[in-house]
């Protein structure tokens, strides 16, 4: 294997394709920049392979040791492959059986939530109060993690809760967070709840959104409505620079402003109409694919390319990707500073959910929102790429993708 052996060089600059390392081992660079390893083996007189992950979270140390590990087994007549399945079934058979368990049990945020209001309801100086409790739940926490135990709730399920009205309606943010810590609260007391409350203030949700009292109450609604989208987006396209094609590549492919800013030459796959986000620029850190309609690869078509600078959007800065500011500063010149960049992923899911008959997986998916129910979670293998394909060029129609014209 040494002799074969990869060197660092050699993995940094590999060209598109398979790569041998030794011992079954090799690494694949794909034509969206994408790397990963792969490990080939015979057993029992069937050539098989098997991916053992992204070579951005396993180092070339780490992978020839799965590598060896996996050679061992199949000297003993065992395919890595179908044992690994098997490990994969028995732990979705397992979390199954856990969450099946927790529901049975009441342990879902809802129920749990339902039992705080009823144990301290009486010592409320009114019935409003508890309806109050009630329908901020049921609006702003429910419909993210009412049926997920628990147990599974993290801080990332709490920003993602708050994130879009924490600006927007500070002081309803800070009513729902105070009432996730609380109920999270009891439940620890209960013993349904380990580790640290991922809602208290201090020391934690602090250092992730601004202090509600640096915030100014916005009127006006944050979110773009979607009947509105073909006029604003014919406004945009005659909007000169960087910014205003950002904002459209980000309204077209419903993805984060940071995701399109962070944006390299690299993620895309003209040839397929990909985008592929690495994880370590998502929010949930899980690698993402963005099927890229025809409006968006014509936009990138468009752009100029500068040598040596691979970012798509670039800042004034060489090598620096535009600020989180100059996507904002296009709608304030367009006279538009009520609305918010992230506003328009919810005006897409709006859209999504009033205007076609597309699940509403789909919309969830293409906004890479992660799946709260964890038995649906342990199940789901694919990305449901092709589905979405069709969602965002339904979605590029609708924002008039036949009425660009050159800018």
């Amino acid at each position: 294997m040494a002799a074969m052996a990869l060197t660092t060089l050699e993995i940094k600059y590999a060209a598109i394709g398979m790569h041998a390392d030794g011992g079954g081992l090799y690494l694949q660079v794909t034509k969206g920049g994408g790397r990963s390893w792969i490990f080939r083996y015979q057993v029992n007189g069937r050539r098989r392979e098997m991916g053992l992950g992204s070579a951005a979270d396993l180092s070339v140390t780490q992978a020839r040791a799965v590598a060896e590990d996996f050679k061992a087994l199949t000297k003993k007549g065992r395919d890595p492959l179908e044992e690994k399945k098997a490990a994969e079934a028995q732990a979705a058979m397992t979390a199954a059986e856990d969450t099946k368990r927790e529901v049975l049990e009441g342990r879902t945020f809802r129920t749990v939530a339902t039992k705080y209001i009823g144990a301290h309801e009486a010592g409320w100086k009114n019935a409003k109060h508890a309806q109050q409790w009630t329908n901020t739940l049921k609006t702003y926490v429910y419909p993210l993690i009412g049926d997920l135990p628990i147990s599974e709730v993290t801080t990332d399920h709490v920003v993602e809760i708050l994130t879009p009205i924490w600006s927007a309606k500070p002081e309803t943010a800070t009513r729902v967070r105070s009432r996730l810590e609380l109920v999270i609260a009891y439940a620890k007391a209960r013993k349904w709840f380990q580790g640290e409350n991922p809602a208290v203030w201090r020391k934690h949700i602090s250092a992730l959104l601004p202090s509600p009292s640096k915030l100014k109450n916005v009127r006006n609604h944050s979110a773009l409505a979607w009947k509105d989208m073909a006029d604003f987006m014919t406004g945009l396209r005659a909007m000169p620079g960087t910014g205003a094609r950002a904002l459209e590549f980000a309204i077209l492919t419903a993805a984060r402003s940071g995701e399109v800013r962070g944006a390299t030459w690299a993620e895309i796959d003209l040839a397929t109409k990909v985008w592929t986000v690495p994880g370590a620029r998502m929010k949930a850190t899980k690698e993402h694919r963005v099927p890229l309609s025809g409006a968006a690869v014509a936009l990138l078509e468009k752009l100029p390319r500068v040598r040596g600078e691979d970012l798509i959007f670039p800042g004034a800065r060489s090598r620096r990707p535009l600020s989180d500011m100059s996507l904002s500063a296009v709608l304030r010149r367009m006279k538009r500073a009520e609305i918010t960049v992230h506003g328009f992923r919810s005006t897409f899911r709006d859209w999504a959910s009033e205007a076609t008959l597309h699940h509403p997986d789909l919309a969830e998916q293409a906004l890479a929102h992660a799946i709260a129910n964890k038995v649906e979670a342990a199940y789901r293998r694919g990305d449901l790429l092709e589905k979405r394909r069709v969602l965002m060029e339904e979605w590029a129609e609708w924002c008039g993708a036949g009425e660009e014209e050159d800018v």
